[in-house]
């Protein structure tokens, strides 16, 4: 067992007070076997005049803040701690016939995967890139296919920090051989999709055990990866940035058909665009030295 804690601010300046709409956060990790929340609390800057929490359309727990007073600046505070249990192998517990690709799903769940087995770009550019890792005698093994495509993304591409939003599309990533984690997790997503895998993208926290050894990508933000399902194993992390199969170092937060329905804060606010100055995010992931006890410090949560 590892209890981590994870401190997350994001902080937005203006040139004067401006009134906010609406802000929703997806902050607060997933529960599960592998990972189960300890504690978990929030403060806003200012106080928001309701704070209430609703599941989206993909069973994530999101925060809604409403506001009625103007400032010039907005800051939400985040501080959870959980115990995350590591799972480093891929082991297939059921049905032999999906260990060798390609296999078809059961027709029972195959109504419940088609949303994320379709895919979002056409491109004929990615569809090629992924038939790469495809053994050519027609027969290849489902997990060596799926850490070949995760690790080459992670060995042959070049990881940059980007200050502008969104996330580029997979046939601008494979063009420059470079993005970010959220560009890596959109191209993967898209590449086994082709092959016809059902896979969902995932937004969350990644823990750098040691700065001293190498840190891995995409600390100091929040960080984004892959969920593959597999029968007989199910919703499987595959994480291209770092190389990393299974759920090892990484927080699970929200999971999505697409990085767009990901975004872990998003609000409004009134006036014109160059009011705005400036946001900052700070995330640190560390090891805590001894599990709390379960709180919760935000009462209206579920």
């Amino acid at each position: 067992m590892t209890v981590l804690r994870v401190t997350h601010t994001t902080t937005y300046t203006y040139k004067r007070p401006v009134e906010f709409g609406q802000h929703r956060l997806l902050f607060r990790p997933r529960d599960s076997q592998d990972q189960r929340l300890l504690s978990s609390s929030l403060r806003i800057f200012p106080e928001p005049s309701d704070l209430f929490w609703i599941h989206d359309a993909f069973n994530n727990c999101i925060a809604v803040a409403e506001f009625d007073a103007e400032s010039d600046s907005l800051r939400f505070e985040t501080d959870i701690v959980l115990d995350h249990k590591p799972q480093n192998a891929l082991h297939f517990r059921a049905d032999t016939e999906a260990r060798i690709w390609p296999f078809a799903y059961d027709a029972e769940i195959l109504p419940d995967l088609q949303a994320v087995i379709a895919r979002q770009y056409e491109d004929t550019e990615t569809s090629t890139w992924a038939r790469r890792f495809v053994d050519p005698s027609g027969v290849t093994d489902t997990v060596r296919l799926l850490e070949t495509v995760t690790h080459a993304i992670h060995n042959d591409f070049k990881y940059i920090r980007r200050g502008n939003p969104g996330t580029q599309t997979p046939e601008m990533t494979l063009y420059s051989l470079s993005g970010t984690c959220r560009d890596y997790a959109l191209l993967m997503i898209e590449a086994v999709r082709s092959l016809g895998f059902a896979a969902r993208f995932v937004t969350g926290y990644i823990y750098v055990p040691s700065r001293d050894t190498g840190e891995r990508l995409g600390g100091g933000a929040t960080h984004a990866w892959v969920q593959v399902f597999l029968p007989g194993a199910g919703w499987v992390e595959f994480d291209p940035t770092n190389g990393i199969v299974g759920n090892r170092d990484l927080i699970r937060v929200g999971v999505t058909r697409t990085p767009r329905q990901a975004i872990p804060l998003w609000g409004t606010h009134s006036g014109s665009r160059i009011d705005f100055l400036a946001m900052d995010v700070q995330v640190n992931v560390t090891a805590a030295d001894t599990p709390p006890l379960l709180s919760e410090s935000t009462p209206e949560a579920p």
